[in-house]
């Protein structure tokens, strides 16, 4: 493995990481085409990698009342671009133009939500986001009844302001470790699929 992704001690291969991470590891793999940066350096310490997908998966995998895969990512986007994480940005921006199949919005709201032509959903959830984790603001009676007018319960609010606290952590781990986005991130979802080919990946 190379030490370029972190400033910290690496196993040097698969088959040095614990089997249960290694396992992890490979099913992301053949998932994705590649094992994420960030599977490789929390390596470092196997305990706290447990722990760490343990608590994205219940956040990010977890049925909401009504927030979708892309709108959690989008949190995660504007969160991380507050937080000057670039590999949170870029790993999470390729997800939201994934789920969201707009080549344009992971970018737009990593510059500013605010003038990306948001819906008031989406901007009134992105500003708590950001009131939450970033500003160190409260929830108040008058944040969770303005939430409420655009849809989210209550559940939802949790929600929120759970995975914008989460990847804060997330983003002080990556800067820390000095790890980079995978290269094959920045290209994921840019183009749209043309409908031939996405007739042959269903055949």
């Amino acid at each position: 493995m190379s030490v370029s992704i972190s400033r910290f001690t690496l196993p040097e291969t698969l088959e040095e990481v614990p089997e249960d991470i290694r396992e992890a590891m490979l099913a992301v793999q053949e998932k994705a085409g590649f094992v994420p940066n960030v599977f490789l350096m929390l390596a470092h310490r196997p305990q706290e990698f447990r722990a760490f997908f343990a608590y994205h998966d219940a956040l990010m995998d977890r049925a909401s009342d009504t927030l979708t895969k892309a709108e959690k990512e989008m949190i995660v986007v504007a969160t991380s671009a507050r937080n000057r994480c670039l590999y949170c940005v870029v790993a999470h921006g390729a997800l939201v133009r994934i789920y969201s199949k707009d080549p344009l919005l992971a970018d737009n709201i990593a510059i500013n939500h605010r003038v990306a032509g948001l819906s008031e959903r989406h901007r009134l959830m992105l500003d708590f986001a950001l009131h939450s984790a970033i500003e160190l603001g409260e929830f108040s009676t008058e944040w969770q009844m303005r939430l409420e007018t655009v849809g989210f319960t209550l559940d939802d609010c949790w929600d929120i302001g759970a995975i914008a606290a989460f990847f804060g952590m997330s983003n002080r781990l990556v800067t820390l470790a000095g790890t980079p986005p995978n290269a094959e991130f920045y290209t994921m979802g840019r183009v749209p699929k043309q409908p031939e080919e996405s007739a042959r990946q269903t055949t």
